[in-house]
């Protein structure tokens, strides 16, 4: 039984990272003994000098004590890296040199299961010891490696499922991308995590593993391309209980070991170990860095490479692009788990629903993919039955069961799945009807439909990040609109304001010219241009003016009548002494004509009438 282990490891200025002191060994160099001479590059990677804090999580292979008959195993190891400025130590030794020292402490445990529990403890330990500012005082390290071996011996629960990157967190940044790493897991390829982060690098490939049910339980052998006890000691079930979760899980062959002959898993490989990659014997692997090295060689050692500084999945090889296209069934069931996540996301705690429900919460998540690897393990197994009897009696088919219900989860996926070591060991421990447990059927059945269309082009106009893309020139655009609006009020409050001066100044220029049009004489003048100014007309004056038009009009007319009347008693005979001979009548006098000889006097050498001379008449009295 392997007890948990506490060792510190410095950075030295002359001979680099290297194990100062072990905490809970029973020999005196486990190092030796175990060949963990990378375990000083492992705790602190590259890059972890940018951080106040960084952790690091590896796995090593345990080879037991010497004298022991003891099976090698996989380990794992957690380091707390931190830094303090020299300045602060207490205690300043000889051997330090630079401006700040660096340390981590490294816990190591055969139950990565339990990583939760451990990190929380370790980085509060790595705090108060640095706190103390004097190295020399190691009595927390030893408090804390014995708390660890009294841990060691408990109950076994599911904590596992507990560590590693939220899951929401997961879903929400890759959506459907996430079921494709899941896939491409099974289909064991060289898979590459990159980032600067080498904490975020490791939590999201303990995540991915963490979806298949009990595989976070079963990582002894993926330290070494070498080990392969699981696959030599399983055995097939004979027995199931439904009513038990973990009985049901074990008769479907859960879990599908990933990692054996010719794999390794290693969530932060240093450069030091890329040997082991390259090696023949190695096969596939799933490996964090945070080495740009490997990011600019990913053609040589990746098939997949998942880029946490951009979010980004790359399919290299193209046989594995083709395999993993999702199907529409597949597209439809991530979509809804996406979804799901997305309509309950919360910014401010993303490992919980806004509703605090069952929906889009962790278990949500975690049982819908129990739920689709259940349903595809039934389907392979219904899928080589209906081959065996594609001649026989159709009665002994299901028949809730349409045609081949395989053929959901992707015909080139499947092949594919079948030429893995994990898909082999599989068929050899599970028995052939296991779709008698389990109903053979996609979670999302079905064929393409209008919802499926309108949600994938959903999907693709919110991976564009028009709003992230557009939102400089957003903020850009809304600065120079208020800017525009602030001015063009300006400008407005400008003229407003002219306009007023304006109107007071010719208000005060009216005013003045009221009061001296009141103190000047009535005489009309000229201006210096020549403009005529008339006084205010006097009333009396015009209605004096009017009755003598009057009594002029009255007089014309009078005499006018007066000289009608005589003409008519006279018969209105003409001389007789006419030189022309017609028809001879009297001249009548219109009231144009009248006006007309008012101004201008009698035409002619005619005869006039009265009202001639009394228009001479009044003519000469006016003047």
């Amino acid at each position: 039984m392997f007890e948990p282990l506490v060792c510190i490891v410095d950075f030295h200025h002359a001979r680099g990272p290297e194990i100062q002191q072990w905490f809970g060994a029973s020999t005196p160099d486990p190092t030796s003994e175990n060949d963990w001479h990378l375990i000083p590059y492992m705790a602190l990677p590259d890059g972890a000098h940018q951080s106040a804090e960084e952790f690091s999580y590896f796995s090593l292979v345990y080879k037991g004590r010497a004298g022991e008959d003891v099976e090698p195993t996989s380990v794992f190891g957690i380091s707390c890296m931190h830094q303090i400025d020299s300045a602060e130590l207490l205690y300043r030794s000889e051997e330090v040199t630079r401006s700040a020292v660096q340390k981590a402490v490294v816990a190591i445990t055969d139950k990565p299961q339990d990583f939760s529990g451990i990190r929380a403890k370790l980085s509060a330990v790595t705090r108060a010891w640095f706190a103390q500012r004097d190295f020399r005082d190691v009595e927390i390290l030893e408090r804390f490696q014995e708390s660890l071996v009294k841990d060691d011996v408990g109950h076994e629960d599911e904590r596992d499922q507990l560590f590693g990157l939220s899951l929401r967190e997961l879903v929400h940044t890759f959506k459907w991308q996430t079921l494709v790493l899941l896939k491409a897991m099974l289909l064991q390829p060289k898979m590459l995590f990159f980032g600067s982060h080498c904490e975020r690098v490791c939590e999201i490939q303990f995540s991915l593993l963490s979806l298949i049910p009990g595989l976070v339980r079963s990582l002894q052998d993926c330290a070494d391309p070498q080990m392969d006890r699981y696959a030599e000691t399983v055995r097939k079930p004979d027995s199931v209980r439904t009513s038990d979760r973990a009985s049901m899980l074990r008769f479907m062959g859960i879990p599908l070991q990933l990692f054996g002959r010719g794999s390794i898993f290693g969530p932060y490989t240093p450069l030091q170990q890329l040997d082991t990659l390259t090696d023949l014997g190695t096969k596939s692997y799933i490996v964090g860095s945070t080495n740009t090295l490997l990011l600019q060689q990913r053609d040589r050692y990746c098939d997949l490479l998942v880029n946490l500084d951009d979010n980004s999945v790359t399919v290299i090889s193209m046989a594995l692009r083709s395999a993993l296209a999702l199907s529409t069934a597949d597209r439809r069931w991530i979509d809804f788990i996406t979804q799901a996540v997305n309509d309950t996301w919360d910014d401010a705690d993303p490992t919980r629903p806004t509703t605090y429900g069952y929906a889009g919460s962790e278990d949500f998540i975690r049982l819908q993919f129990e739920e689709y690897l259940l349903a595809m393990l039934s389907s392979m197994k219904y899928h080589f039955y209906l081959d065996s009897h594609s001649e026989g009696d159709r009665k002994a088919l299901l028949a809730n069961v349409e045609g081949d219900p395989a053929m959901e989860f992707s015909t080139h996926y499947l092949d594919a799945w079948q030429n893995t070591e994990n898909f082999k060991l599989w068929q050899r421990t599970t028995e052939s009807h296991l779709f008698d447990v389990v109903e053979p059927r996609h979670p999302c059945a079905g064929g393409l439909t209008i919802e499926d269309v309108q949600r994938r082009l959903a999907s693709q106009v919110a991976e564009l990040h028009l709003d992230e893309r557009f939102s400089q020139t957003k903020e850009t655009v809304n600065k120079r609109l208020a800017d525009g609006r602030t001015q063009v009020t300006s400008a407005f409050n400008k003229v407003w304001a002219d306009i007023e001066v304006m109107r007071e100044a010719q208000r005060k220029r009216s005013e003045e010219a009221k009061a001296a049009a009141g103190s000047a004489p009535p005489v009309s003048e000229k201006s210096p241009a020549g403009t005529a100014k008339f006084n205010k007309p006097d009333m009396q004056q015009a209605q004096a003016s009017v009755a003598a038009a009057s009594q002029r009009a009255g007089a014309y007319l009078s005499s006018w009548g007066a000289w009608a009347s005589e003409k008519r008693k006279s018969g209105w005979r003409s001389s007789s002494g006419s030189e022309q001979g017609g028809d001879q009548r009297p001249k009548v006098t219109t009231v144009s004509e009248l006006s007309k000889e008012k101004d201008t006097g009698p035409a002619g050498s005619g005869e006039a009438g009265p009202a001639a001379d009394e228009e001479a008449t009044e003519k000469k009295g006016s003047i």
